[in-house]
């Protein structure tokens, strides 16, 4: 793994499976994860932030994580509204299998884990959930938020977890000015991670 990311979409080397067991949506588990993916371990702590802050899913539609990894927020997503549609998204293809993996081992069969160009344009969201990948650089989250914000839908909202140091205000001071159709607010801050809550505002009377 020297040089390489947990963004790599093919990473190297052996993926070395390993159980690891978590509670997910109030439920101890066990799953699978691997090396080459974000936090095989343990279930990252601005993750747990993210979960600990975020209110309980619509009941159906289509709802997103972007940014999977081993699939901890899209296995809660689909475990607390099993009749929704779960997008796990990642450009990892090893963290894509063990969601799979992992969706199979708690029979879950409202979980569809892809690479972001294979879901469909015409798909909107009414939730996201999101630990994004801030270390793939500036740029490129901002491309990937472009990419994914735009596809609330109405009445929806995005639920996203920041590190304070890693530029959890200035992310928001940005989306603010290029999403001016969505009203965001930071909704929690703990142990150095911000949780930023974005809702599409609704249409304007004519």
């Amino acid at each position: 793994m020297e040089g390489e990311h947990y963004f790599s979409t093919r990473p190297s080397g052996e993926a070395a499976l390993r159980d690891l067991d978590v509670t997910l949506a109030g439920t101890r588990v066990r799953l699978t994860t691997a090396s080459g993916i974000f936090s095989p371990d343990r279930i990252d702590t601005g993750t747990q932030v993210l979960l600990a802050s975020v209110p309980t899913p619509p009941p159906s539609g289509n709802l997103l994580d972007i940014g999977c990894g081993w699939g901890p927020i899209a296995l809660t997503l689909a475990l607390e509204s099993p009749h929704s549609t779960v997008w796990a998204v990642d450009v990892n293809e090893r963290a894509l299998d063990l969601v799979r993996r992992n969706a199979e081992s708690l029979h879950l069969t409202n979980v569809n884990a892809v690479r972001p160009e294979d879901v469909p344009d015409s798909v909107r969201f009414t939730t996201i959930w999101s630990n994004p990948p801030i270390r793939v650089g500036k740029n490129e989250l901002h491309d990937l938020l472009r990419r994914w914000m735009p596809r609330i839908d109405d009445g929806g909202d995005a639920w996203l977890v920041v590190q304070k140091n890693l530029g959890a205000d200035s992310l928001l001071r940005w989306m603010e000015t290029e999403f001016g159709d969505l009203a965001f607010q930071r909704t929690t801050t703990n142990k150095g991670f911000r949780v930023l809550h974005a809702r599409r505002r609704p249409p304007r009377a004519d």
